[in-house]
C-alpha cells in the first residue's frame, strides 16, 4: 500500500512541478434584453506553488524508502 501511494504521489508531485497550475474558462451574460444576447469569456489562472509538488515528491520518496525498510 505504502509502495502505491508514494507512486503515485512521486507521480502528482512532477507533473505539478512541470505543470505549475491550470486555468478554466468561465461565461456570464452581460446583456439580456429581448433579442440581444451577450456573454463574456472570462479565464480564470489557478496556480500550484511549486513547494507543494516538492512536497509531494519528498514524501512519496519517504513512503517508498519506508516500505523498504519493512
Amino acid at each position: 500500500m505504502n509502495k502505491t501511494l508514494g507512486i503515485i504521489l512521486i507521480g502528482l508531485g512532477l507533473l505539478g512541478l512541470a505543470w505549475g497550475g491550470f486555468t478554466y474558462t468561465t461565461r456570464e451574460k452581460v446583456v439580456d434584453i429581448g433579442p440581444i444576447h451577450a456573454t463574456r469569456d472570462e479565464t480564470h489562472n489557478v496556480p500550484l506553488p511549486p513547494i507543494a509538488g516538492a512536497v509531494a515528491v519528498i514524501g512519496g520518496i519517504v513512503l517508498l524508502v519506508a516500505g523498504k525498510k519493512e
